[in-house]
């Protein structure tokens, strides 16, 4: 019996959550003129869900 290829899958999957965390809607809801330690919301938003998918990546490519 063939086993599915979860690897694929779980790249599918995150291709998805990367469409989702960059589209519109969820920039739009950190689209604010505040700040967090001097970066604006929007930014600090961006680099973290772009490291958060780097390491989900990370953790999907790498694993046996």
């Amino acid at each position: 019996m063939n086993r599915p290829n979860t690897k694929a899958h779980r790249l599918a999957a995150l291709f998805v959550l990367g469409a989702l965390l960059f589209n519109f809607p969820l920039l739009a809801l950190f689209n604010h003129p505040a700040l967090i330690g001097g970066v604006p919301i929007l930014y600090l938003y961006a680099f973290v869900a772009w490291a958060l998918l780097i390491g989900l990546l990370a953790l999907v490519i790498e694993r046996t």
